[in-house]
């Protein structure tokens, strides 16, 4: 990463993702080895889960079309067939929070990783894929806490969004003026889901490159973000988009397939497609935290950024008195 704080306030739209494009072919041998140890994994875990999710909600819908053909009066059957659905549902979930925990804990490690990399690289350190394993559990549990209250953030938005549908139900129900209060509200919430988005994502970046994390990250991405949202908006939906046309490509080729070595085929070709994505989403999202910082005149210390990176890696060591008097004695 070449380029100076002052040169990479003026990258455009297209100018970001020729510069992640660089930095990415610059030091592909270290993003070789994260993409394939962390990003990869998170990218099976994901799609695995929507064909094994495809297989247990196909159970599920058939141990209830059973059961509601099965006459309660044969109490032994209907019995055994209520026992089995309910296994189903308990598995069903049981997985779902289990593909949870693993694709958090993969997604915090890839964004650890592939942000404290290019840190390093913008600050002219050496990095190699031994340094980053030993620095990210560190960085993970700081991500940890701001993605925890990106979650209240969300479910409190969706409780709030619940009360209002429940409202709108009550008061204006489907009229002409209920259906276009309603698509209103609709709108400004998908606005603010997004919004909220590209902020939680700008925020993990905070998170790592700075001494904030958790509320005060999120706060100071709200802040970083004004006027650069148009920007920031644009590559957060082309994102989505391009994450969109790999899971209906997935749902289409794999779990809709019926030729076993068609499916393991286009599987492999899905996953390094979408490990392909995660690497860049999160390289772009770090340039344009640099953006930010350089629209908003927030100069980024070179020497200052190296130190913070030291303490993760458990290299820095700050002087303390007696040694800065010790040094002066010499002097």
């Amino acid at each position: 990463m070449d380029r100076e704080q002052e040169e990479i306030q003026f990258l455009g739209f297209l100018g970001i993702f020729k510069e992640a494009f660089s930095v990415t072919s610059s030091h592909r041998k270290i993003f070789s080895q994260i993409t394939l140890t962390i990003i990869l994994p998170l990218s099976l875990i994901y799609l695995a889960q929507i064909e094994i999710s495809e297989i247990l909600f196909g159970q599920i819908i058939r141990s209830e079309y059973d059961l509601d053909h099965t006459d309660q009066m044969e109490t032994q059957k209907y019995s055994k067939t209520s026992d089995v659905l309910s296994s189903e549902l308990l598995a069903f979930w049981l997985f779902k929070i289990a593909y949870f925990i693993f694709a958090l804990v993969f997604s915090l490690l890839s964004t650890s990783a592939v942000v404290y990399t290019i840190a390093c690289i913008y600050t002219a350190k050496e990095v190699t894929y031994k340094k980053v394993m030993k620095v990210v559990p560190k960085v993970w549990k700081r991500l940890m806490v701001t993605f925890l209250w990106n979650f209240i953030i969300v479910f409190a938005s969706i409780i709030v969004l619940l009360l209002v549908a429940a409202l709108w139900a009550v008061t204006l129900g489907t009229s002409v003026v209920g259906i276009t209060v309603g698509i209103i509200v609709l709108l400004v919430y998908v606005s603010g889901i997004l919004y909220i988005g590209f902020m939680w994502h700008l925020a993990g970046i905070i998170s790592v490159l700075e001494d904030v994390y958790g509320i005060q990250a999120l706060f100071k991405s709200k802040d970083l973000i004004k006027g650069n949202t148009g920007l920031c908006a644009a590559i957060f939906i082309i994102n989505k988009l391009c994450f969109i046309g790999i899971y209906l490509g997935f749902r289409a080729s794999v779990v809709g397939g019926e030729s076993v070595l068609g499916k393991i085929s286009h599987a492999c070709l899905w996953s390094l497609l979408l490990s392909m994505l995660i690497h860049f989403a999160l390289v772009i999202q770090t340039i344009i935290y640099l953006i930010c910082k350089s629209y908003h005149r927030e100069s980024i210390d070179k020497l200052s950024l190296a130190d913070h990176l030291e303490v993760y890696s458990g290299d820095y060591v700050p002087l303390n008195f007696k040694d800065v008097q010790l040094e002066y004695s010499k002097v």
